[in-house]
């Protein structure tokens, strides 16, 4: 029987996710969105997209959260991207406010389910999702490292004219402008970065990592990507789902690791069919840990925000 797979929010990287989940047969999926007819028009498109690429997922739209009950995975894509003119305290208000609404009915509709965040600023709202929902850690995560790492592995394919599938690529820290690329530990068929390419093609590797989010937005000028966040989601979903043990950066609670407790931020992960089975500790030399420290105060800053509202 196949798993229940739930999305809240369905603008782009909610729809983009659903669909991918079902071209895959990841399971059944269930779309939630707050805007009368959003949702179920949708899914309708999707599944009809489905039947013609004849995959058996099915997949239905409701503005009904309550309908995440017996999800064994819900994905939040819910809430507002940065406007012109806003702070990053507002949209840390704003989301929040989305966030906390939908923590105490995740609570409420499926407890027992794995959660995946979205929703920005990530790594902030990850933490609120479990302060709020009461669910343990080991089943909240946030995405963000996967994609800001499959960012990094793209411009390392494109720079250096090598096939996908022997670049590996890491990105930790926070999901924001303070992430943490790691060259030291992304190799090219198992040969470190630091070791085959000159440090100044390294440093425009990592700018283009860094900015490659802000990128997308400038070129499509009213709106921001989708293809990749939906895809690094599906990566998580596939981990979960199929019980890979596959090890990926994902925002997870530190208690102690890194240095680091009571946040939400990114680090390698071995993800199993429960959610989080173990934080896998790299060695950082001391220019890591300075950046990913300056990281996560910057994390622990915006949880700041949240207390005043």
């Amino acid at each position: 029987m196949r798993k229940k797979i739930s999305i809240i929010g369905a603008g782009h990287v909610g729809a983009t996710t659903a669909q991918l989940c079902g071209m895959l047969d990841l399971g059944d999926i269930t779309l939630i969105d707050i805007a009368e007819g959003i949702a179920q028009g949708k899914a309708l498109d999707i599944q009809q997209s489905l039947t013609i690429s004849q995959r058996e997922a099915s997949i239905t739209g409701t503005i009904d959260i309550s309908q995440i009950a017996g999800s064994k995975i819900v994905v939040i894509t819910a809430g507002f991207p940065r406007k012109p003119g806003m702070s990053r305290e507002d949209l840390i208000k704003t989301n929040g406010r989305v966030i906390r609404d939908i923590a105490k009915k995740i609570a409420a509709f499926a407890p027992e389910a794995i959660i995946i965040n979205v929703t920005n600023p990530m790594d902030v709202m990850t933490y609120l999702l479990h302060k709020v929902s009461k669910i343990p850690s080991d089943r909240i995560l946030g995405m963000g490292g996967i994609l800001d790492s499959g960012r990094f592995a793209s411009a390392i394919t494109k720079a250096t004219n090598t096939s996908p599938d022997q670049v590996f690529a890491l990105v930790i820290g926070m999901h924001g402008n303070l992430m943490v690329p790691l060259p030291r530990h992304s190799t090219i068929y198992g040969q470190s970065l630091s070791n085959i390419l000159s440090q100044e093609t390294i440093e425009s590797l990592v700018t283009q990592t860094v900015r490659g989010g802000a990128e997308i937005v400038k070129l499509l000028q009213t709106g921001s990507a989708y293809f990749a966040p939906a895809a690094a989601v599906v990566e998580m979903l596939s981990c979960l789902l199929y019980d890979k043990k596959k090890i990926l950066p994902c925002s997870v609670f530190l208690q102690g690791e890194y240095g680091q407790r009571d946040l939400f931020i990114g680090v390698p992960v071995k993800l199993c069919s429960q959610g989080l089975k173990e934080i896998v500790q790299l060695d950082l030399n001391s220019a890591e840990k300075e950046a990913f420290e300056k990281s996560s105060e910057s994390v622990r800053e915006m949880i700041q925000v949240l207390a005043t509202e």
